[in-house]
């Protein structure tokens, strides 16, 4: 590929997607493929101005903490905000990939400013979040608030990553494009805290200070995850685990965050405690639509519960929550996973949009995270590029489509729709809908 060929691919999906936002052709193009950062543009951790990242569950990165360079030793920022430039970007704000190689580079000009380099050119400003004031304080035991509860989504969300590891194990039930296991490995060797399990007074106390702090109140919505519960963790099962955070969160702070909760697919009767311990938002992820590809790439899942009793659940649970706050995520572009994958993105796109209409027709709105392929992970591993930015861009065309379909608008708790306003950062379903999207409750 040529000098330039990037930018000429973008130019021509913005071109020939004109309904897509142009600010969405870029924000996905750079989280499936990373970018890199100049020196200039890294923090200085916790002790800095900027905001740092803070591997709050997957590495969302394109290579292992050793072959970052100095973006392993100085954290980039968690987010960035691009802004003007040629193409004139509304405000649009991306998680940050750490890609050493990529096309796109983040980098501060003569006069320190930042911005964005694609192919050697500047396409945009970049702003960089500043550190919040909550994250300067410790927890009496010495620990971080970035490291209990961090927060992203330009301040709008607490992520709770309250079980760093997944019980679904090894190559016969780990997900095939998941590293979060690895992850908790490789802050663990570079001698990172990097708490397994998270202790329900230690989160309470994170909130605190958070509540405290956050004056203008930017943290609308807290999410508690972790990985898969096949057995038990401090002998709870996953809804009693995941849901006595929730319970506890909510005696203490009635009201303050949208409370929502990432787990599996749970019998409805689990469902049902979540929502009682105060949860308000439940996302049972399917992961991807394809019978095939959901068996070869979520064997854990396929063998624990299975693809038709998941779906059966995630259908159910909107019985306990309301379809509207049952939202499952999908992992967008492994449908194009060599060597199992669609090998179009035609194909792919037709089955996806099969899954999307499956959910939208029960009232339920799913979402998706743009696939990052993390190298320690055999999906990863085996398609380094992910999948094509065309895919991509169909997608969100799909998808929004799809919605106005079925008469849906945006999900709550993900913050104000549209290009210019959206706030949620892994991938650009929100950038690219509606600003007409009812005020959310």
């Amino acid at each position: 590929m040529g000098s330039g060929s990037r930018t000429a691919l973008v130019e021509d999906l913005m071109e020939r997607f004109p309904h897509v936002p142009r600010e969405a052709v870029i924000k996905e193009d750079l989280l499936r493929g990373g970018v890199a950062f100049d020196p200039s543009a890294l923090s200085d951790n916790e002790k800095g101005e900027v905001k740092p990242k803070s591997y709050f569950i997957f590495s969302f990165d394109h290579g292992t903490l050793p072959e970052l360079g100095e973006a392993a030793l100085r954290r980039p920022p968690e987010e960035i905000i691009l802004t003007g430039g040629p193409y004139d970007l509304r405000r649009t704000v991306v998680s940050v990939r750490v890609n050493p190689s990529s096309p796109y580079r983040v980098a501060a000009n003569e006069d320190g400013v930042l911005g964005l380099y694609l192919d050697g050119k500047r396409i945009s400003d970049v702003g960089v979040p500043p550190m919040p004031e909550y994250y300067r304080h410790t927890l009496s035991n010495g620990k971080s608030v970035m490291e209990v509860a961090p927060t992203i989504q330009w301040g709008y969300l607490i992520y709770l990553t309250v079980f760093r590891v997944c019980q679904y194990f090894g190559a016969k039930e780990e997900c095939q494009y998941c590293d979060i296991n690895h992850n908790w490995r490789q802050h663990k060797a570079a001698g990172r805290p990097y708490t397994g399990v998270k202790d329900v007074e230690e989160v309470l106390e994170a909130l605190e200070i958070i509540d405290r702090y956050d004056t203008a109140k930017a943290s609308t919505a807290y999410t508690l995850t972790g990985g898969a519960i096949t057995k038990t963790v401090s002998g709870r099962d996953e809804a009693d685990f995941y849901g006595h955070y929730a319970k506890a969160i909510e005696e203490r702070f009635p009201g303050r965050w949208i409370g929502k909760v990432v787990a599996q697919a749970l019998p409805k009767d689990d469902v049902q405690r979540f929502k009682d311990y105060g949860v308000q938002i439940y996302h049972p992820n399917y992961e991807v639509w394809d019978e095939y590809l959901f068996k070869i790439f979520c064997p854990g899942k396929e063998r624990y519960v299975g693809r038709d009793e998941w779906h059966r659940r995630v259908l159910d649970s909107a019985d306990v929550f309301g379809a509207r706050n049952v939202i499952p995520n999908f992992v967008a572009g492994v449908e194009m996973a060599e060597p199992f994958g669609f090998k179009t993105v035609d194909e792919a796109i037709a089955s996806t949009t099969e899954g999307l209409r499956f959910f939208m027709s029960h009232g339920i709105t799913p979402r998706f995270t743009t696939w990052c392929p993390e190298p320690t992970t055999p999906l990863g591993k085996a398609n380094p590029q992910g999948a094509p930015l065309e895919y991509h861009i169909r997608l969100l065309e799909a998808y929004r489509a799809t919605m106005d379909d079925f008469g849906l608008s945006s999900p709550p708790g993900y913050g104000p729709p549209g290009p210019g306003r959206a706030v949620f950062s892994v991938s650009s379903f929100m950038d690219s809908l509606s600003e007409q999207a009812p005020v959310e409750a």
